[in-house]
C-alpha cells in the first residue's frame, strides 16, 4: 500500500477503509458459506438423479430390447414420435449467482404411432424413454447450476482471501505506521514545549 502523509485526516480515512473491507470480508464469507451449502444440497440431490437415470436407463434398454425382438428394428416406428420442444428454461439467483431452473415437466406421455402393428411391449419402451428423458433434464438443470456454484464459491474464495489477506493487513499497516508517526510527533511537541517553558523560566528568573 503506497505511503501516505502521517496525518489525523489520514488516519481516520484508513480506519474507515479497514472497516469497509472487513464489513466486504464478511460479507464474502457468508456468500460463500449460503453458496457452499446450496452446492452440497444440489451435489446429493444430482446423486440421486445419477442412481434413479442408471436404473431407469438399464430399464428402457431391456424394454427396447424386448420391443425389437417382437416387431424388428423399431427406428422407423420412432420417426412416428414428435420431436418435444417445451422445454422452458428460467433462472432462479441465489446471492446473485444465475442457477438455470426447468419449471414443470413434459406433457404425459402420449404414443404417436400406431397400435394395429406394435405390441405392449413398444408402448413399455416408450414410456420408460419418457421417464429418462425428465430425469435427464433434470440432471441437466442440477449439474449446470453445481458448476456455476463452483465457479462463484471459486471467485468468492479469492476475493475473500484477497480482503482477509493482503487489503486488511495492508490498511492495519497504515494506521499502525500512522498512529506511531503521530504519536512520535506528540511526544517531540510535548518536549518542544517543556524545553520552551524551561527557557522561559529561566529567562524570567534572570531578570527578577
Amino acid at each position: 500500500m503506497a505511503a501516505v502523509l502521517p496525518t489525523k485526516g489520514n488516519l481516520m480515512a484508513a480506519k474507515r477503509s479497514r472497516a469497509l473491507a472487513q464489513t466486504g470480508y464478511e460479507l464474502m464469507d457468508r456468500k460463500r458459506n449460503i453458496l457452499i451449502r446450496e452446492m452440497m444440497a444440489l451435489m446429493d440431490t444430482a446423486r440421486q438423479v445419477q442412481e434413479q437415470i442408471d436404473t431407469v436407463f438399464s430399464q428402457a434398454y431391456a424394454s427396447l430390447q424386448a420391443a425389437n425382438m417382437a416387431l424388428g428394428i423399431c427406428d422407423r416406428i420412432a420417426e412416428a414420435v414428435d420431436l418435444d420442444d417445451t422445454l422452458e428454461l428460467r433462472y432462479r439467483s441465489v446471492m446473485g449467482v444465475e442457477l438455470p431452473h426447468i419449471p414443470g415437466q413434459s406433457p404425459a406421455p402420449r404414443p404417436e404411432y400406431g397400435f394395429a402393428n406394435t405390441t405392449s411391449a413398444l408402448d413399455e419402451c416408450y414410456i420408460r424413454f419418457h421417464r429418462v428423458k425428465e430425469l435427464v433434464r433434470q440432471l441437466a438443470e442440477v449439474e449446470t447450476s453445481i458448476y456455476r456454484l463452483a465457479e462463484s464459491i471459486k471467485k468468492t474464495q479469492k476475493r475473500a482471501n484477497a480482503l482477509q489477506n493482503i487489503v486488511i493487513p495492508g490498511f492495519d499497516q497504515t494506521i499502525r505506521l500512522i498512529s506511531d508517526a503521530l504519536e512520535e510527533k506528540e511526544r517531540e511537541e510535548f518536549v518542544r514545549l517543556k524545553v520552551i517553558k524551561r527557557t522561559t523560566a529561566k529567562k524570567r528568573s534572570a531578570g527578577a
